[in-house]
């Protein structure tokens, strides 16, 4: 079985984007789970999404206010296809990171990960700590930054193991 997936965090809708791009709707239409690590800043955007997945698994950031904190609280942790996912918006400096998530959520934590799933910097991150813990950091589809434009990510699930992934440009 295959499974897609759509990561994707800090939408800021509708303060930094009154809305999705089309493209990111259509990526959110076609994934059979959307993980979303926070800063939707508007409840109305986490109920249009999840009318709209097939599956939404979310968690609240530090632009959220108190009614998506209590929908969606800090830390998420599901197990798709045998592969164990956390996640959680901020992760903290990009020195030491890795240190940090493998304590958190590495194989020697209390609930270890496979892959941790992270947002905030808007800036794009791929990379496995020392324990084997995968980071992975969409971007902003909606608030590129620094970066050249906007980005998601797209991931396939195939028998327990995680391939494919893609960032994904999502231009205005």
């Amino acid at each position: 079985m295959t499974t897609r997936l759509l990561l994707i965090s800090d939408t800021h809708v509708p303060k930094k984007a009154r809305a999705l791009q089309p493209q990111v709707w259509s990526l959110i239409d076609r994934a059979d789970i959307v993980l979303h690590a926070g800063d939707w800043v508007d409840e109305a955007l986490l109920d249009e999404i999840e009318s709209r997945a097939t599956r939404l698994v979310g968690v609240a950031g530090n632009n959220d206010g108190p009614a998506l904190w209590q929908r969606l609280g800090e830390v998420a942790r599901v197990e798709i296809e045998g592969v164990r996912f956390a996640m959680i918006h901020e992760t903290g400096d990009a020195a030491r990171r890795e240190r940090r998530c493998d304590a958190q959520f590495g194989p020697t934590s209390a609930e270890p990960a496979d892959v941790l799933v992270f947002g905030h910097s808007h800036i794009p991150w791929d990379s496995t700590t020392p324990g084997g813990l995968r980071l992975l950091n969409p971007g902003s589809p909606t608030d590129r930054r620094r970066q050249p434009v906007g980005t998601v990510m797209t991931a396939l699930l195939d028998d327990g193991i995680l391939r494919d992934v893609t960032l994904v440009p999502t231009p205005r």
